[in-house]
């Protein structure tokens, strides 16, 4: 690549302390942050940073689709109750502190070099970012299915971890809290693809911040039953009849694992109960 291995590492060192700045300053007065071990100040700012995308994403996306959008997207039956959606974010915050340990860990791989990631584009350039970033997403894709599927296949795994997040089977049970609303090592499993990868294909740090925000917001969207009809997104259709048929639809951003090992179901199929 076109910086030195020291350069590289200092510039994700720097880039992290600029987002435990962002963040840790706003809430921690004086700066007494910067006196914890350095994981430590990742994992404030994963969970600070985490929960407030959580809740704030969750709510907007329930305040659009249950109240100005009221009958237009989600049947006025199939709105959950407040208390379903209070008893999900309970378990989502019991969770959060563990879930963020994942991303403090890449993190930390990262700033020391055990991992495949570069600081700058300009280290690779654009074409091979793209085709890397392509890669990356590939192997994520291909990981959170088996990993999902798993999760469902293999009886102990079902009954200790995945039951948890599908005891909403329904749509008046889903919401767009239920997507963290996971047991923690559940959570956790479904997303070493993202670990794995970056042993695999040189990745962007920047991206790769980029993408585990992205997963909050993503996973809200995804448990609010509206069907964006995007070829070839996995979107909420999908991933409603996932909850209700426990079979189908494993996949994470697209379809196209489910179609390439025979679990895809549409939208506009009707629905069917689990076996």
């Amino acid at each position: 690549m076109g910086t030195s291995g020291a350069d590289h590492l200092r510039q994700i060192v720097e880039e992290t302390d600029w987002y435990n700045g962002i963040v840790l300053d706003a809430v921690v007065p004086g700066g007494a942050w910067k006196r914890l071990p350095r994981p430590l100040q990742s994992w404030l700012r994963n969970y600070i940073g985490g929960t407030a995308l959580y809740l704030v994403s969750g709510f907007l996306w329930c305040f659009y689709i249950y109240y100005l959008k009221r009958n237009v997207y989600v049947p006025k039956d199939s709105i959950p109750s407040n208390r379903a959606i209070y008893l999900q974010i309970i378990v989502a915050m019991k969770a959060m502190p563990w879930f963020c340990v994942l991303p403090t860990l890449l993190e930390y791989m990262a700033e020391n070099g055990w991992t495949r990631c570069f600081a700058s584009v300009g280290e690779v350039g654009w074409p091979a970012y793209f085709v890397y970033l392509t890669i990356y997403l590939v192997i994520v894709e291909f990981g959170i299915y088996w990993m999902h599927r798993e999760l469902h296949e293999l009886k102990p795994l079902y009954k200790y971890l995945h039951a948890t997040h599908h005891i909403y089977n329904k749509q008046n049970m889903l919401s767009p809290f239920a997507g963290l609303a996971f047991h923690p090592l559940d959570g956790i499993l479904q997303a070493t693809p993202h670990v794995i990868a970056l042993f695999l294909v040189p990745t962007h740090f920047t991206t790769l911040i980029l993408l585990m925000f992205c997963e909050v917001v993503w996973t809200a969207n995804v448990h609010g039953c509206i069907h964006g009809k995007i070829w070839p997104v996995m979107g909420a259709g999908y991933h409603t009849i996932h909850h209700t048929t426990y079979r189908h639809n494993y996949g994470h951003y697209t379809i196209w694992m489910d179609w390439m090992f025979g679990t895809l179901r549409d939208p506009e199929q009707e629905f069917k109960k689990p076996d």
